[in-house]
């Protein structure tokens, strides 16, 4: 063989290898979301019915998946009123098979376990699906924690009384922001 032919054979391979990368990450791409029904579908993240989480149509219904993958599109505050009170709600709106908004009281541990993970992620990381995992408690019957995992690593992330979570709270924000608007 010749240089040439050589620096043809290189690079066919070349781009032959770029096309099976291509051809592995869409096999690998991660499932996204619980079923495919069309429209938004709101879960309420406590364990008050019995479950992990759970969705209202009528009556509360146990959403039997044990993790929601999907891209975090933002994180907000609500204030609304439950059994005739005021309160505060952090809502979690993810893209997956439809829209999923995850409520959950602002001060949970599942909020604060959302909000402390986000915050020490970058807007690239958050370009790439999540997973949200729900997880209980072991000594109290009533907490709710979440895992948060970023591909298949788990986000790692402390919180205690002393947290700052007006601060934490606005990081989880604008990187969540930042990752939305984000063009590449």
């Amino acid at each position: 063989m010749n240089p040439q032919e050589n620096a043809e054979l290189l690079a066919a391979l070349m781009r032959q290898e770029e096309l099976l990368k291509q051809l592995v990450a869409a096999i690998n791409k991660p499932k996204l979301g619980l079923h495919s029904e069309a429209g938004n579908c709101k879960i309420y993240c406590n364990r008050q019915h019995g479950g992990l989480w759970y969705t209202l149509n009528g009556e509360p219904s146990d959403v039997p998946q044990t993790a929601l993958t999907g891209y975090l599109k933002e994180l907000r505050f609500e204030n609304t009123e439950r059994r005739k009170k005021e309160t505060c709600k952090l809502l979690i709106t993810m893209q997956a098979d439809r829209t999923y908004i995850l409520e959950s009281g602002y001060d949970t541990h599942f909020s604060k376990c959302i909000l402390a993970a986000i915050a020490t992620l970058t807007p690239q990381q958050l370009y790439s699906p999540i997973t949200l995992q729900p997880h209980p408690g072991t000594t109290d019957e009533n907490v709710l924690f979440c895992r948060i995992w970023v591909e298949s690593e788990l986000v790692m992330a402390s919180y205690n009384e002393q947290s700052d979570w007006r601060e934490i709270s606005k990081q989880a924000i604008a990187v969540t922001k930042a990752a939305a608007e984000m063009v590449f």
